[in-house]
This record gives structure tokens, sequence and C-alpha cells, in this order.
């Protein structure tokens, strides 16, 4: 008897997602919940191309230890036309003081954060069913009004 197949990491695709400044909706027991407006961007890779339609949010959760749950609702508009909803759940650790820069906009090596997420598509019967049946992590890096979303089909 073999044990099961040991899973890989195939690069796919990359996300660039465009987003407005982060407005927080307060403080909660949990912690501050923040609004990013997904306003629009773009798709491509091996396996996919296409846009992000403007109308998608962040929501992510800070907590009190300044850990963020990530927590993105969006729209990818393939090549051909095909409409992709994309759940993308994740987490960021990191400093108080990359935190502090992170939200200003400023530009932070990747290397000085964890940011990672467990991105969930849900796509039509046809060329693009593969993204449902599949699952995906993500290596998330922001920059600035946009977001780079290196995504990797696990094999």
């Amino acid at each position: 008897m073999s044990g099961p197949v040991v899973p890989h990491l195939d690069p796919v695709f990359t996300i660039e997602a465009e987003i407005d400044a982060p407005r927080s909706a307060g403080m909660a027991p949990h912690g501050e919940r923040l609004h990013i407006p997904i306003t629009g961007g773009r798709v491509f890779g091996q396996r996919l191309t296409g846009r992000i339609l403007p109308g998608g949010s962040d929501w992510p959760l800070i907590a009190p230890d300044g850990s963020s749950l990530i927590s993105a609702k969006y729209t990818i508009e393939a090549e051909d036309g095909t409409l992709i909803l994309v759940e993308n759940d994740g987490l960021r650790v990191s400093s108080d003081d990359v935190r502090t820069r992170l939200r200003a906009g400023e530009s932070v090596k990747p290397s000085e954060y964890y940011m990672r997420a467990a991105p969930r598509f849900d796509a039509p019967e046809g060329p693009h069913r593969w993204l449902s049946r599949t699952l995906f992590i993500a290596s998330i890096a922001p920059a600035g009004h946009s977001v780079v979303i290196d995504v990797y089909a696990i094999t």
C-alpha cells in the first residue's frame, strides 16, 4: 500500500487588484474591521487571463495583537467573458511598524511580513470549471493602491 500523494505548488496566475484607501468601520471587542474597496485590476498567467471587475471588497479584521484576518470577495471576468467569483481568506502577520507603513500605502519588502491566503473560485461549467475543482494557496504583496496576489494550485 502506498501513502497519499505529496502535494506540490504550481504557479497558475497573478492577480493585480486595484484598491482604494482603507476605511475603518471602528473598534469592536474582537478588533478593528476595515473596509477596502476593490476597484479593478487584471489577471494574467499560464492558466487564466482577465480583469477584476470594480465593486468587490476586502473586509480585514485587525486583531488586538495586530495580525489581520483577510476576507475579500470580488469578481474576475475572464478573457472569454466568463464571470468567476473569488472568495479570498487569509492572514497577515507583521510588526506594528510594518502594519502602520502598509496602511499608509508605503512600499514594504515582502520579507518584512507574512501574508498568505487560500482563494476559492466559483466558476461555471466550461473551460474555467477547473478553478472550482482545485485548491489554491496565494502569496500577497500590497503595493500602495494595488495588491499583487500570486496564485498557486495545490496539485
